[in-house]
């Protein structure tokens, strides 16, 4: 059954006015953030107020959480902006930039929704918390410095990371600075740190937007140079399929698939960390297909690409939502707005839209957790520098890219190089360790004892192989090299043709290869691939000290067999 009919079937009476309050609290949030942050993607702002509409009500009837926010985000932002732009024609009109924006809302939900029908809820996992510290950071920066001359009352036609900072500065030594628009901006920002830092059930963005709107009034700061939204359009947008060419929608494809894998990654982490304070468990192809739901939704009534919002969702929670119907609320108030008071925003300045924008990126941004990667795992610490600099030096887009790639080949690094060693038994401790752990560990002449951290296939292969024949070269040459092999999950058909190879050399040199605590499916191949013909079936024991015994008995070798 669909969620939201499945809610409506359960919903309780006393939930009702909960619901209520929370989306009329929501709305206040919802209103200044979707204009924000829909600049900050370049387009109008009207379009984040459509975009908040749809995918609220798209969310409520297909979003498995009971409270979860969907709508315009600040890290998405910048991704639809690099996407959206370069397309449309040089005088800037804004009508290509909707429409391609909506394209790419609807082709983003496919992907996502096609992808938790699939199954594919995995693909979540693709970014690594690391290199999603260090994107992030990176996005934060890249978003203050873009909103930067925004907060100052100029604009900078600039693209890349560096030619914004080229285009502030210059910006600000020409003197077009407007410092009206830097007092309103950056009053604004400040208070809204402090708030959220000092009274953080206080709506801040609210207030900010309330106080910078009498501001306008009691100072007259449009005729001060202080840029205003002025009144937004009156109604509600139709149905609308975006009229877009087959090129553009190649050209959408790359960015469509990146907003879509750190929808994911944001929406499903949010809905865990949410879902369990409430003790429920969060099933990731389902959100795959409600976020999907809440794109295409916004994507038909020119709206753009969404993901869900962690501080959004706590005011929710905050506020007493019990159900998506909160979220319903707050479609149906900003809908009010749009028909009914157009003009209720007319003089909100726009660099306390950009103050909104900087303190949600500089929430982006997670620093003590950079500082403690570099304290406990240098190399993840090294990854998340990486990501940063991808999206610094290259881009949102491409910075997406790097963060992925850089997690997907972490994982093969530590699959390519893993951890490996020689075991011994320790006075006191039961079973053999990590000589390295214990260098005081005592080895069984003649047997070494190795450990292989990972399966073994293609890519590690030759790594296993060659530091087998260094143990085997040793002086004295050992007479067995048992292979601890419970962390060997799998053995693929290169890894195979290796063992058969080496085997057979080791055994030209007197040289036994022995596995002790091979799992069932992992040997249950080996006698697939016929490896019994060459390794003795008797060289396959259930334990390491299976081995030893059967080393000592067939040895006469002393030693090594320390009390437990």
């Amino acid at each position: 059954m669909v969620p939201g009919l499945a809610t409506l079937r359960t919903y309780q009476p006393g939930w009702l006015s909960k619901d209520l309050v929370a989306g009329l609290v929501l709305t206040a949030l919802l209103v200044p953030q979707g204009m924000a942050y829909a600049e900050l993607a370049g387009l109008p702002a009207i379009t984040g107020l459509y975009t908040s509409i749809l995918c609220l009500l798209g969310y409520a009837v297909f979003g498995p959480s009971r409270i979860l926010v969907l709508g315009p985000d600040s890290s998405l932002g910048p991704m639809i902006a690099a996407t959206v732009l370069p397309l449309v024609v040089a005088d800037g009109d804004p009508g290509r930039a909707v429409a391609l924006a909506s394209a790419l809302a609807i082709m983003t939900g496919v992907i996502i929704a096609v992808a938790g029908l699939g199954g594919l809820g995995f693909v979540a996992d693709l970014i690594s918390k690391p290199t999603m510290i260090g994107y992030m950071n990176g996005l934060a920066l890249t978003i203050l410095v873009g909103q930067l001359p925004k907060l100052c009352g100029f604009s900078v036609a600039a693209e890349g990371f560096g030619g914004e900072v080229v285009g502030l500065v210059q910006g600000l030594l020409g003197g077009a600075l407007v410092p009206a628009a830097l007092v309103v901006g950056g009053a604004g920002l400040v208070l809204i740190l402090v708030l959220q830092r000092m009274l953080p059930r206080v709506p801040a963005v609210l207030v900010v937007v309330v106080l910078s709107i009498a501001g306008v009034s009691v100072f007259g700061l449009g005729a001060r140079g202080v840029d205003l939204v002025g009144v937004l359009p009156q109604g509600f947008p139709p149905l609308t399929l975006p009229h877009v060419s087959v090129s553009d929608l190649l050209a959408l494809a790359a960015g469509a698939v990146g907003i879509a894998v750190v929808s994911l990654a944001d929406t499903i982490s949010t809905a865990s960390a949410f879902a369990a304070r409430a003790g429920r468990t969060v099933d990731g192809n389902r959100e795959m297909v409600g976020i999907g739901a809440a794109n295409i939704a916004a994507g038909f009534f020119q709206g753009f690409p969404v993901s869900t919002s962690g501080s959004r969702t706590a005011v929710a929670q905050q506020a007493g939502a019990r159900t998506q119907l909160a979220g319903v609320v707050g479609a149906v108030a900003i809908t009010l707005i749009l028909l009914l008071a157009p003009g209720l925003l007319r003089d909100l300045p726009q660099p306390t839209l950009a103050a909104v924008v900087i303190a949600a990126s500089i929430s982006l941004a997670d620093l003590p957790a950079t500082v403690r990667l570099f304290r406990v795992r240098r190399t993840e610490f090294a990854l998340s520098v990486g990501a940063f600099l991808g999206v610094v030096l290259l881009g949102v887009l491409a910075g997406i890219a790097v963060a992925v790639a850089l997690s997907v080949l972490n994982v093969f690094r530590r699959a390519w190089w893993p951890y490996q060693t020689v075991l011994g038994r320790v006075q006191g401790l039961p079973g053999y360790h990590d000589v390295r752990s214990y260098p005081e560990a005592e080895r069984l002449p003649g047997c070494v004892i190795v450990r292989f951290d990972a399966p073994l296939f293609f890519a590690n292969a030759r790594t296993f192989r060659e530091r087998l024949e260094e143990r085997a070269a040793a002086d004295p040459a050992p007479r067995w090299i048992v292979v601890a092999a419970e962390p060997i999950t799998d053995v693929d058909t290169t890894a195979a043709d290796m063992l058969h190879e080496l085997d057979v050399a080791l055994n030209a040199r007197g040289v036994h290869l022995v596995f002790a605590e091979m799992k069932d499916p992992v040997r249950r191949k080996i006698d697939r691939y016929e490896l019994i013909r060459t390794i003795d079936p008797a060289h396959f024991f259930p334990t390491v000290d299976a081995a030893v015994d059967a080393f000592r008995r067939e040895t006469g070798a002393q030693g090594g067999s320390v009390t437990a």
